[in-house]
């Protein structure tokens, strides 16, 4: 019996595009590294466009035909979703998919879809949530290392929670990871939600939370598909991999029956 590899959808944004000759040519837009990161751990990569008309039904419609969802990095997610005026910082909302993300999320939430959160990605999982966003760290910290220059990744590292999900996966040392952020989950916010800090900056910036009692359900505020070392994605397709708790895994077809006898099985 052929094994079928994990369907993991991607979120990505819908933008006009200059690529001559089609400049200005609406295009769906991710960063392929997202689609190699899960295509080398396993999986098979399909890729989610926001869309304008999303409903609750139109999100688990979709959720039932995916195995797992990164809901991947991108712009600030609108303040006005977790009830706060934007900072003058803040990039211009992108209401699509803040939408879309929201919905997919609250549906795969319901029937324990693993879920992983790629820097905006742990933020709309956490505004979901009910969550709050520090709208902009350096107004704290004092510093820049976590976005030092426009369009060039960082590098920093997190130290994860000692017991996590995400200690079990990436190891409990602190490790380097490529970083291009301004703002962060505020820790405070997640009480009652569900989720619970899994790594830290050692500035006080959360880097990473779980939700321990979900089947995979993790995020980080780091660019882990820049990363050399794939052990979230792997990860994530293995949980994809496994039926739920409870739920047989959908039989596959049974290969034609063979009239002739010519071939042995």
């Amino acid at each position: 019996m052929t094994q079928h590899r994990p369907v993991i959808g991607i979120t990505c944004y819908v933008e006009d595009v200059d690529r001559p000759p089609w400049v200005g040519q609406r295009s769906a837009v991710l960063p392929y590294r997202y689609v190699a990161q899960v295509e080398a751990a396993g999986g098979l990569a399909v890729v989610l466009p926001p869309r304008t008309d999303v409903d609750e039904a139109m999100a688990r419609e979709v959720v039932a035909r995916v195995d797992g969802l990164v809901v991947a990095g991108g712009a600030d997610v609108s303040a006005h979703l977790y009830g706060a005026a934007p900072h003058p910082t803040s990039q211009d909302p992108r209401p699509d998919r803040d939408a879309w993300e929201t919905a997919l999320v609250r549906a795969a939430e319901e029937v324990d879809l693993p879920l992983l959160g790629i820097c905006r990605g742990m933020q709309v999982m956490a505004v979901a949530a009910g969550g709050r966003i520090e709208q902009h760290v350096p107004d704290r910290v004092g510093h820049e290392a976590h976005s030092p220059r426009p369009g060039v990744y960082s590098s920093h590292h997190v130290d994860p929670v000692v017991g996590s999900r995400l200690a079990g996966v990436i190891g409990e040392d602190a490790v380097d990871v490529p970083t291009y952020h301004h703002q962060a989950v505020v820790a405070d916010s997640l009480e009652g939600t569900g989720w619970a800090p899994s790594a830290w900056h050692d500035d006080g910036t959360l880097e990473a939370m779980e939700v321990p009692a979900a089947r995979f359900r993790l995020a980080v505020q780091w660019h882990a598909e820049e990363g050399e070392h794939p052990a979230l994605f792997t990860a994530l397709v293995e949980a994809a991999s496994e039926a739920p708790s409870g739920v047989e895994p959908a039989p596959q077809p049974s290969p034609p029956d063979d009239p002739g006898g010519e071939h042995e099985r």
